[in-house]
């Protein structure tokens, strides 16, 4: 892969590192925040459905700080877009749709046919 690549997904990885950890602080100070008092049953449903949807939507963000991190990591030791079955490159197209991808996408539709397959 090209250099110049290479820095484009470096500095695309790492502001996305950086919008989702901003974000998280945020979300970590509202819910510390005090809690409010809610008269109405429904308010308060209401109110705890919405903050388990932001838990759920955290949680996603969560793991996907966790892919972003390692493939940080993979530019770092210079195997960053290399597919970890086949070993091949993996194409900057498929790389500018999901950059954290660790496969190319032959690999990754057979992994997605045998799951369906197995029922995963």
């Amino acid at each position: 892969m090209k250099k110049k690549d290479v820095d484009y997904f470096k500095e695309l990885l790492t502001k996305r590192l950086n919008e989702l950890l901003e974000q998280a602080d945020g979300t970590v100070s509202d819910m510390t925040s005090d809690e409010e008092t809610f008269p109405d049953p429904t308010d308060r449903a209401s109110h705890e459905s919405e903050r388990n949807f932001t838990l759920r939507i955290r949680d996603r963000e969560h793991k996907l700080i966790k892919k972003i991190k390692k493939a940080l990591e993979r530019i770092e030791n210079g195997t960053f877009g290399v597919c970890e079955s086949c070993e091949e490159e993996i194409g900057v197209e498929r790389l500018k749709a999901r950059p954290v991808t660790t496969q190319c996408i032959k690999c990754k539709t057979k992994e997605e046919e045998m799951e369906k397959v197995l029922g995963l």
